[in-house]
């Protein structure tokens, strides 16, 4: 679990969160220290492992300058659980609406969907082999005493089947492994039985029931249901998507991976609050209405923030060594109107710059996946040649910077809304009017031409997506 981190130095991650993200180089610095962090803790002595404590993030920064942007990466860096949940959507407990832990529930799930596929993918290559016994026992069907049991819809032609000579059978099926493998048979029609999900949607009537019990019981009752095959005519390519899952999944042990994932869950997951300034209560508020129910969601976050045991339907996990980054915007509550307790959860506090023009600029030009980048690959794959003039690229940021300085800052977001509306024509014509081998030359000029309304307009809403 450690060697992949251990690759991680806090000047390494720093550069990969750089490949996608412009600028905020304080939030990157203290996300690439806790990251280190978390390695630096799994190889201490162990007498003192369970001591150390994750430095929880606190960001301040107005929408779409970067912070939920950071979080991803940063465990997409890690290979490292994730989930990103808003802190609006949680009520206190006893109110109608979801409920704190769910969060840690959703992490856990995460971190077995990740150990799932990792596992499946060290089977491939067994699965494979079952898939394609499957497959030649549906074309050519074993051989049963002096002759072979033919099944007329998925037999070969009478002239490729061995007549009653198992060597000779045996040989024709590994010949036909070959073909099987190499593609030639992927457009030969078959008939599979494939296993059908028996478990059914459970409601209840009466009480409230919690998520977990829900769960379980749905898991339960899922168990009892026999496990029905459906008999499929498929094509040789189709069987092998679908029987590859359900072979790989026969050859890993649910047990093992859950146990893993509730490993990987508390040693490296990663929970991202967002919102969280929408449930800080003002002091001049007077403490009545919606505040108290937003101090409510405060107090039941802090023992999963401090660190508390959760039960999920994998297991219980404990929650002392994730990683909780909060965020907000912070316009009109401001940090300190948070319960002091759960300020003190989260000792780092870091504050992200607001972006400038030049910021945009780089934006669109520097980043992997940058939205020219995305354009470009879109109209690629209709054969349509697309080129930004660098002119046109600092012409978007002018106006993308103007519009948001004259009507609500959204950020790096109303970069979309600005290329959205430069390209949308283009789009539209390709393919029926503007053809494959085409070139499309994106210039300051048709910058201005396309997007100047947006400048001159001074009621903008119609044009905010």
């Amino acid at each position: 679990m450690t060697e992949h981190l251990n690759r991680l130095t806090p000047r390494q991650i720093v550069f990969e969160l750089d490949q996608y993200i412009i600028g905020q180089n304080d939030a990157k610095r203290n996300v690439a220290i806790a990251l280190r962090n978390r390695w630096r803790r799994m190889n201490s002595p162990e007498d003192i492992q369970k001591e150390i404590i994750p430095n929880n993030i606190l960001m301040i920064g107005a929408t779409g300058v970067g912070k939920t942007e950071i979080a991803r990466r940063l465990a997409k860096i890690a290979d490292a659980p994730f989930v990103k949940v808003e802190a609006s959507k949680f009520t206190e407990v006893g109110y109608v609406g979801r409920d704190v832990e769910s969060m840690v529930r959703d992490l856990v799930e995460q971190a077995v969907a990740m150990v799932r596929t990792q596992k499946k993918e060290d089977v491939k290559i067994k699965a494979e082999q079952a898939v394609e016994d499957i497959i030649l026992d549906a074309l050519i069907p074993p051989v049963h005493g002096a002759g072979i049991k033919v099944r007329s819809e998925n037999a070969l032609d009478d002239n490729t089947m061995p007549e009653d000579d198992g060597e000779l059978n045996q040989r024709t099926r590994e010949r036909f492994r070959e073909k099987i493998r190499n593609g030639e048979l992927d457009s030969r029609k078959i008939e599979i039985e494939v296993q059908q999900n028996q478990a059914p949607n459970v409601g209840m009537i009466g009480g409230a029931m919690d998520d977990v019990s829900m769960m379980n019981i749905q898991e339960m009752i899922g168990n009892m249901m026999p496990k029905r095959g459906k008999k499929r005519k498929v094509t040789v390519g189709e069987a092998k998507k679908l029987l590859l899952d359900e072979e790989a999944s026969k050859l890993i042990d649910m047990d093992e991976v859950k146990l893993e994932a509730i490993q990987k869950a508390e040693n490296l997951g990663i929970i991202f609050i967002d919102e969280i300034d929408k449930v800080a209560s003002s002091r001049s508020g007077g403490g009545s209405g919606p505040d108290v129910s937003r101090e409510g969601v405060q107090r039941d976050l802090l023992p999963i923030v401090e660190g508390s045991a959760v039960n999920t339907k994998h297991g219980v996990i404990n929650t002392d060594h994730i990683l909780f980054i909060a965020a907000g915007a912070f316009h009109v509550a401001k940090p300190s109107d948070l319960i002091p307790e759960l300020q003190g959860r989260f000792p780092i506090r870091v504050e992200l710059n607001s972006l400038t023009e030049s910021d945009f600029y780089q934006i669109l030009k520097t980043p992997k996946n940058a939205l020219t980048k995305q354009y470009e690959a879109m109209m690629e794959a209709e054969g349509v040649e697309l080129v930004f003039e660098d002119g046109a690229l600092r012409e978007m940021a002018r106006i993308a910077f103007e519009v948001n300085s004259e009507v609500e800052n959204i950020g790096a977001r109303r970069l979309q809304t600005v290329m959205s509306l430069l390209l949308n024509d283009f789009m539209f014509d390709i393919p029926d009017v503007i053809g494959p081998d085409s070139h499309i030359a994106v210039t300051a000029e048709m910058v201005s031409e396309k997007l100047s309304h947006l400048i001159k307009n001074r009621d903008l809403s119609q044009y905010i997506l």
